[in-house]
């Protein structure tokens, strides 16, 4: 779970991070009277989105005056923010962050993640600071910095110091990168944080560090034990289909193609979109129902899939262990009552009650394509697709 750059300061801050003054604003009115209550004579207007490279299209703005803040978070809001990150639909801005502008003196990046291949959290620092790390990775890999977190006795002062000095930071600096390594780590560790990023950490014309910007992302699965956490979420900045699924406890992904799955167990459908796209086609979707799927969750999976306009054919793929076949056929009957498709569907059925699954789909009358094998499966869905759009095609020419 992502959360906005305004509630990763107020956690880190929480933590013994400093960051300038600033605050939250929903109109542009509000966004004037933040600057009055920061004071000043230079404020950052900032859009809030969950994208990186805000910059670069226009949604941060310096200004110099009240009048000006408020124009610039007039021009943010409803806006569409279309960076690297976001895709070509793009992101909605529907709130503002005013922050105190600072004299900068020097940017730095510090990350925090965790590396899959150590097992353990690495500190990722470069003396390059307000650029991407893959920007940072390409261009300048030398000033590159890593250091490993040892889980038996967390980050260690020492580390934190060597860090500072390959960073090049006046010794007089050091202790305050110090207690910002140290306190981003012990908000990843309590929090269950799988990424903290600082981009840029400034150095100041009158010798501060601060956090100029901020990101963190979060466990999902570790949410419960968090509410104040989980309350951040921002559905306005998710895709609303991933949205729709996990209110509904679905695994769901969104991909850019035409052929919708419903797998259950991640590994097969990892295998289902890998076979569609070895047939010629194209995956509009992750969807594991789970182990245990019930007629019920099955049909919530279907009217899930169904939703997405651009779906224009749906593979079900189903090799039942703890589940059966016959649920699934049953909730594939109930979703298909409720709303019909329009649209070409194959199924796939193998593992435990299979028999009686495939004839809970023949008797019901339903115009389903059927296959024994993911191959087989996979090149019809391809095959129906194709022909439902040359269909289309001849019936707009008629």
């Amino acid at each position: 779970m992502e959360i906005h750059e305004y509630q990763a300061k107020e956690i880190l801050e929480g933590f013994g991070v400093p960051v300038p003054p600033g605050g939250l604003a929903y109109s542009p009115e509000q966004a004037a009277y933040r600057a009055r209550e920061i004071g000043g004579d230079r404020w950052v207007v900032k859009a809030q989105v969950h994208s990186g490279g805000r910059g670069k299209v226009g949604g941060i703005k310096l200004v110099s005056d009240e009048h000006e803040v408020e124009d610039a978070a007039d021009e943010l809001f409803g806006k569409r923010l279309v960076t690297h990150q976001t895709g070509p639909e793009g992101k909605a801005v529907y709130r503002v962050y005013v922050e105190g502008a600072v004299d900068i003196e020097r940017e730095l990046y510090l990350g925090f993640v965790l590396d899959r291949k150590s097992e353990r959290i690495m500190v990722v620092a470069s003396a390059a600071g307000g650029m991407e790390i893959e920007e940072i990775a390409a261009a300048r890999p030398e000033t590159i910095v890593r250091s490993v977190v040892e889980p038996a006795v967390g980050v260690q002062a020492f580390q934190c110091r060597e860090i500072a000095f390959e960073l090049g930071l006046d010794a007089a600096l050091v202790p305050q990168l110090v207690n910002i390594i140290l306190g981003c780590c012990k908000a990843f560790e309590e929090l269950d944080a799988t990424m903290v990023e600082i981009n840029p950490l400034v150095v100041t014309g009158d010798g501060r560090v601060l956090a100029l910007d901020a990101k963190m992302t979060f466990d999902d699965n570790a949410l419960y034990r968090h509410p104040q956490i989980s309350e951040l979420r921002d559905k306005s900045q998710e895709d609303p289909r991933e949205t729709q699924a996990a209110d509904r406890g679905l695994n769901y992904v969104g991909l850019g193609g035409n052929i919708g799955c419903i797998v259950n167990g991640a590994g097969l459908a990892m295998a289902t979109m890998d076979m569609i796209k070895l047939a010629g086609g194209e995956p509009a979707n992750f969807l594991d129902i789970g182990g245990g799927a019930t007629p019920e969750r099955v049909a919530k999976a279907f009217r899930l899939v169904q939703s997405d306009r651009k779906v224009e054919a749906i593979l079900v793929n189903i090799f039942a262990g703890i589940n059966r076949c016959d649920w699934v056929a049953e909730g594939i009957i109930q979703a298909l009552e409720k709303a019909p498709v329009e649209v070409p569907l194959v199924v796939r059925l193998a593992g435990t009650h299979v028999e009686q699954g495939r004839k809970i789909l023949a008797g019901s009358g339903l115009p389903l394509i059927h296959a024994a094998t993911l191959a087989e499966a996979a090149d019809r869905v391809v095959t129906a697709w194709r022909n439902s759009q040359g269909a289309s095609v001849r019936a707009v020419m008629s």
